[in-house]
C-alpha cells in the first residue's frame, strides 16, 4: 500500500510538471519592440511651452524638461508627476 501511494504522488508530480513545463518557449515581443523602437517628434506647429519635471513634490530637483519653440521639440531627462507647465504664443 506505501509503494502505491508513493508511485501515485510521484506520477502526480511528474504530470503537474510536464503540464506547466517542457512547451514552447513563448517570445516575449513586446519587451523586443521596446528595445528596438523610435518614436516619431512631436510636431510643434504654432505650440510653444516648457515642462520641466521635478523629483517630488517639494519641487527642488529637476529631473526632465520637455519643451516646443513653435517649431522644434526638446527633451532631456525622464517625467514624473511633479510638472510645472509654461504655455506661450507663437508669434
Amino acid at each position: 500500500m506505501q509503494a502505491g501511494r508513493f508511485v501515485s504522488g510521484a506520477l502526480l508530480a511528474v504530470g503537474l510538471m510536464l503540464a506547466g513545463c517542457g512547451g514552447a518557449a513563448v517570445e516575449d515581443t513586446e519587451a523586443q519592440d521596446l528595445t528596438s523602437r523610435e518614436d516619431a517628434v512631436p510636431n510643434c506647429n504654432g505650440i510653444a511651452y516648457d515642462r520641466e519635471y521635478y523629483s517630488d513634490a517639494s519641487y527642488s530637483t529637476l529631473v526632465g524638461t520637455r519643451s516646443c519653440d513653435c517649431s522644434n521639440y526638446g527633451q532631456w531627462g525622464r517625467v514624473t508627476a511633479f510638472v510645472i507647465t509654461y504655455n506661450y504664443t507663437c508669434g
